[in-house]
């Protein structure tokens, strides 16, 4: 991941749910459509491009680079993700073509994936949303701290760099609006004394109050939302999806090309691996069965990533990964259907 994502993001990609009938479902070519939740979310753009072909659209206007990624993996274009985000706004999907960010050829590939619509999140969505995205913060400053750990100051610095410089800015209405009290500087003291005195005393003592800050701003959200499984899934599912994307664009030829990508979506795995075991228990009296598959699933994906600092061969294929990621996105499905199923009763 480079610096400068998540800006002018208004709703993480992931996270948009298409309109009313229009439901995203995991394909061959859209593995990772995001878990659904009964709450709605209402289109603000006149320009739309959702179409109810049942695959979900990235909006390339406003999606996070980790989004953008699934198009640079797939089409095996260098830096694509930063390139597209360079080239916004886009008035159509087919501007990607008319401003020469990919070719016509490239573009029939993705096309069907692509979409310039903006969305205003609600509800429950918007939460997941908050979360999500704070989430992605937890993940960057988790393999931050195992990199400074072992000594890597200057690995570590990009993740901690990552959460105020590409995902603050995407949350920060919602923190307003949630009252939780401002942060950032607080992350931009601890990348600074990071990148000019990384062994100074105050960089653990920093570092703890930058994690703290962030668990708080999470803690904003009700008790009792953050402990039910329907909800933690969602923000899993939101988590692996970014993981999936970072991974694939971390890998090429078998090796791992770029280890920022790569550590970035071990963090995000570590942390959505985290949350689950806060909702087995849960997860295997409702549906023992999907708990089983969840959880086999995510003790593979641990594999994948067996430190913070990429091996000389990845572990597994981004296609191998793709296929953990849809499996427990299938079976999460089943226990988030399950658990609306009972609410309308």
């Amino acid at each position: 991941m480079i610096k400068l994502r998540y800006i002018c993001l208004t709703a993480a990609a992931t996270l948009i749910v298409t309109l009313s009938s229009c439901s995203s479902t995991p394909t061959a070519e859209n593995p990772s459509a995001p878990v659904t939740s009964p709450q709605a979310t209402e289109a603000v753009s006149s320009n739309s491009h959702s179409g109810h072909g049942g695959k979900e659209k990235i909006n390339i206007n406003t999606a996070i680079l980790s989004e953008l990624d699934k198009f640079e993996a797939k089409l095996g274009v260098p830096a694509l993700s930063n390139k597209i985000q360079a080239s916004r706004p886009y008035g159509s999907p087919e501007d990607l073509v008319t401003k020469k960010v990919i070719t016509q050829e490239q573009f029939d590939q993705i096309k069907d994936q692509v979409g310039v619509q903006e969305v205003v999140l609600t509800g429950e969505a918007k939460d997941v949303d908050y979360m999500s995205k704070l989430g992605l913060m937890k993940g960057h400053l988790l393999v931050a701290q195992e990199l400074l750990d072992q000594n890597q100051p200057k690995q570590a610095e990009p993740h901690i760099g990552h959460p105020v410089e590409e995902i603050y800015v995407d949350v920060e209405e919602q923190l307003n609006e949630r009252k939780v009290k401002e942060f950032k500087t607080t992350l931009v003291s601890l990348q600074d004394l990071v990148k000019s005195s990384p062994k100074d005393s105050k960089v653990k003592t920093n570092f703890t109050s930058s994690v703290q800050a962030v668990d708080g701003a999470i803690a904003a959200l009700p008790a009792d939302e953050r402990s039910k499984p329907a909800f933690v899934l969602q923000v899993i599912n939101e988590l692996l999806d970014s993981a999936n994307s970072e991974y694939g664009a971390a890998i090429a030829d078998g090796k791992i090309t770029a280890p920022i990508e790569y550590q970035d979506s071990r963090g995000f795995v570590v942390y959505a691996n985290d949350l689950y075991k806060g909702i087995s228990s849960q997860v295997a009296q409702a549906d023992p069965e999907a708990h089983k598959a969840i959880d086999a699933s995510f003790a593979e994906l641990i594999k994948v990533w067996p430190t913070a600092i990429p091996p000389a061969k990845a572990v597994k294929t981004p296609n191998d990964v793709t296929k953990l990621v849809k499996t427990i996105e299938e079976n999460s499905q089943k226990v988030v259907d399950k658990s609306n199923t009972q609410e309308q009763r």
